[in-house]
C-alpha cells in the first residue's frame, strides 16, 4: 500500500469508484463571466488493469505560441458556435486527438482557472471537465499535437516524479512540475499542474510537497 511521504499514513487506492464519488460531491469554484476570453480542457480517464490512466498531450511547437511544447489536457478556446464551455472541451478533444466524448461518462468539473503567462494574469478563464472514456478509440493526433500519452493517475502523485521546472521564457523561474516521460520534454507544469492539484485535492489526496520531503 502506498504511504504518504509527508504524514506517514496509508493512502487509499485511486480507482474510478473513488474518483467518481469524490467528483460527484465536489463543488467547483466557477469564475464569473466578466468579458474575459474562455477556454476549456478535458481530463480523460480510462480503465487499465493496474489503475486508471489519464491522457496528456504534448503540444506541437509553433513559433510565437507561448504554450507550444507544453504538456496539457486536450482543449482550446471556446468558439462562438460552441454551446457552452463543456461543448468546447468535447469539440477540441475530438479535433486534437480523435476521441469522441459523446458517449463518455462526465465525472465532474474542476475549478475554473485564470490564464497566466510568465507570472502575468491573462484575461482568459479556463474550465476543466473530467470524463471516464470506457473504450477510447485509437488516438489520432492533429497537427497541433506532437505526442499523446496515457499515464497512470497514481504515478502523478509519486514524489519521485516531482521536480522543479525552469521556464526559460520567464528567465528560468522555477515552477513545480511532474515528469511523465522524457525529463527534457515531458514535464507537466503551469496550468495543467494547477488543474491536477485541484483534482487530487478533490480526492483528498494532495500532491506531494517535495520541498517538505527534502527537509
Amino acid at each position: 500500500m502506498l504511504r504518504c511521504a509527508q504524514r506517514g499514513y496509508p493512502r487509499r487506492v485511486i480507482d474510478l469508484v473513488r474518483v467518481r464519488a469524490a467528483l460527484a460531491s465536489y463543488a467547483p469554484r466557477l469564475l464569473p463571466e466578466t468579458g474575459a476570453r474562455q477556454a476549456a480542457v478535458a481530463m480523460l480517464l480510462r480503465h487499465a488493469p493496474a489503475a486508471p490512466e489519464v491522457l496528456l498531450i504534448e503540444r506541437a511547437r509553433r513559433e510565437g505560441d507561448p504554450w507550444s511544447g507544453h504538456m496539457a489536457f486536450p482543449g482550446g478556446r471556446v468558439e462562438i458556435s460552441d454551446e457552452g464551455v463543456q461543448r468546447a472541451a468535447e469539440r477540441e478533444t475530438f479535433e486534437e486527438v480523435g476521441i469522441d466524448l459523446a458517449g463518455a461518462e462526465l465525472l465532474g468539473r474542476l475549478d475554473d482557472l485564470e490564464g497566466r503567462d510568465s507570472g502575468r494574469t491573462l484575461p482568459l478563464v479556463i474550465s476543466a471537465f473530467v470524463y471516464h472514456v470506457h473504450e477510447p478509440a485509437p488516438i489520432e493526433p492533429s497537427p497541433e499535437v506532437e505526442l499523446a500519452l496515457w499515464i497512470p493517475v497514481a504515478a502523478l502523485a509519486d514524489p519521485a516524479r516531482h521536480v522543479d521546472y525552469a521556464y526559460r521564457l520567464a528567465g528560468g523561474a522555477l515552477y513545480p512540475g511532474i515528469v511523465v516521460g522524457d525529463p527534457e520534454r515531458h514535464v507537466v507544469w503551469g496550468l495543467t499542474y494547477r488543474f491536477l492539484e485541484i483534482f487530487f485535492q478533490a480526492l483528498e489526496r494532495p500532491l506531494p510537497d517535495r520541498w517538505q520531503a527534502l527537509r
